[in-house]
């Protein structure tokens, strides 16, 4: 994908990962960023430093979980900036507990957050790029999409099931010329991260490095993006030695907490 002079959509751009891709973006000469998040003020902040790299920068202050809220946006968005040649679905939320500890509402954020908030917006861009022929959607899975991690279960179950959202969209929507692609990053040093209890052994990455293998990963049009040694390795052991990653897994996993942890973008 050639992302110059273009129109691209990002959620959660507030800080983390959809921030350092923001950033990332309008260093490689993107026309227009149009950035979602809960957080105003932080979004301003990002804005401002795109702006002084000469792009175009629209802020919107929007709760995913809201359906009409998030039809009304886009209509308007489109209405006023026109086509949007890309989508990033960057925001997620993340509870860390043991799974016999686990409330009901924590699940239910999550899912409504990472999987129906990532399925209601793409739905309404989908639709919109499906008629001009043309468009790229970016998923933000997870490592975790590929291997489930204790403590972190239906944060887990979100990131597979985003995984498969987009290889079924990949196929799908093939025929309308928009190439589907998931970007799966290892831990990375983000705000989420620093509200977590780590894995043993699991050194993070930056977001900044997340953002640019995603501009390599866009330029060679892959449709899986690994991003971290951890990660290839992490895959490779599961298909050839799962038995291997389970001892791993089990070796890694954080200690028993007292309090869980929480992090939203």
């Amino acid at each position: 994908m050639n992302i110059q002079g273009k129109v691209a959509l990002i959620t959660g751009a507030s800080r983390g990962i959809g921030r350092a891709i923001a950033l990332e973006l309008a260093q490689q000469g993107m026309k227009r960023l149009i950035l979602i998040a809960r957080n105003h003020q932080k979004l301003a902040e990002v804005a401002q430093e795109i702006e002084q790299l000469g792009t175009e920068v629209t802020i919107i202050t929007l709760d995913l979980t809201q359906p009409i809220s998030v039809n009304i946006a886009i209509a308007q968005i489109w209405r006023n900036y026109g086509p949007i040649h890309l989508l990033i679905n960057c925001a997620g939320v993340a509870h860390q507990n043991s799974f016999l500890q686990t409330k009901l509402p924590q699940v239910q954020e999550e899912l409504s957050v990472n999987l129906l908030g990532t399925y209601t917006l793409t739905n309404l861009i989908a639709r919109r790029m499906a008629r001009q022929k043309q468009g790229t959607i970016v998923n933000v899975s997870s490592l975790m999409g590929k291997v489930a991690a204790p403590t972190m279960a239906t944060y887990s179950a979100t990131k597979f099931a985003i995984l498969g959202f987009t290889q079924a969209l990949r196929r799908e929507l093939a025929e309308h010329n928009i190439h589907v692609v998931a970007l799966l990053p290892t831990l990375t040093d983000t705000d989420m991260v620093r509200g977590l209890k780590l894995y043993r052994g699991v050194t993070p990455i930056t977001p900044e490095q997340v953002a640019k293998a995603l501009i390599i990963g866009l330029q060679k049009d892959k449709t899986e993006i690994l991003v971290g040694w951890q990660s290839h390795l992490a895959v490779w052991c599961q298909n050839l030695a799962p038995w291997l990653l389970e001892i791993i897994l089990q070796l890694a996993a954080p200690k028993k907490q007292q309090k869980p942890a929480y992090f939203r973008s």
